[in-house]
């Protein structure tokens, strides 16, 4: 992987990893247009990149993570749960569906969903503001969304935003549920892959890799804070239609 490659692909992981349109998908589809390799290597670059992500959503919330707050992170931690399980148990088959085609697919299907939610979504006063108002029932109806992330092109973020919009939580509540919910998420995922790929830390092009992470980092940042900005304002209809397109474009090329 050159240093062009790594800002690519680092840039198109902050962008996406938030915002409901599958950052799996997009790395999986640029890295094939790109020509970059699916090997351990890459792997190990990914890992970095994640974690970069991960700091950005730290930084943006770090007055939540503090034992002040410990109910709320018990409460990710449910939502967690579902996707840990059901992810290490299926894990083998999983790896199977990491193809263009069911990227796709899911897009498609992704867009429809939030398209459908959208439609019937009303806002109510009843509904949760406060993402740390949100109820363990909540919480739980969130983590089991999350698990059709485990599809590629799907979208964590899609999937957690979902079923925080299903579940009673407001647009902004929902997408912070799913923000501080990419911190165990990611750091789990990141972390298992870290000890499986950390050999291939030893032959990495370390330049490419810190520019990476910066930029990473920096377009996660930007990202999180105008996507809530957006989304005080706008619907997620916008994402459904972009989803829609992306994957008839993708069907179309294969």
């Amino acid at each position: 992987m050159d240093m062009i490659q790594a800002v690519i692909i680092g840039i198109i992981e902050g962008f996406t990893e938030f915002l409901p349109i599958s950052s799996t998908g997009h790395m999986i589809v640029a890295s094939k247009f790109l020509g970059v390799a699916e090997n351990d290597l890459t792997k190990a670059y990914e890992v970095i990149i994640q974690f970069a992500a991960i700091l950005a959503v730290m930084l943006i919330y770090k007055e939540k993570i503090t034992f002040k707050k410990i109910d709320l992170w018990m409460k990710l931690f449910v939502a967690f749960l579902p996707l840990a399980i059901v992810g290490f148990i299926f894990k083998d088959y999983i790896k199977t569906l990491f193809n263009v085609e069911t990227v796709a697919w899911m897009f498609i299907i992704g867009g429809i969903v939030f398209l459908v939610v959208e439609y019937f979504y009303k806002e109510k006063e009843s509904h949760v503001k406060d993402v740390e108002c949100t109820s363990y029932k909540q919480a739980l109806a969130i983590g089991v969304a999350q698990i059709f992330s485990l599809v590629p092109g799907t979208s964590r973020a899609g999937a957690t935003i979902i079923g925080g919009l299903l579940a009673g939580l407001d647009r902004k509540a929902s997408a912070e549920f799913s923000f501080l919910l990419a911190i165990p998420v990611m750091a789990a995922v990141s972390g298992y892959d870290l000890l499986k790929h950390y050999q291939e830390f030893a032959d990495a092009n370390w330049g490419a890799f810190l520019v990476g992470f910066i930029v990473a980092f920096v377009v996660a940042y930007a990202t999180i804070k105008l996507f809530l900005v957006f989304i005080q304002r706008f619907t997620f209809v916008v994402f459904g239609i972009y989803r829609i397109m992306f994957g008839v474009i993708l069907l179309v090329l294969l």
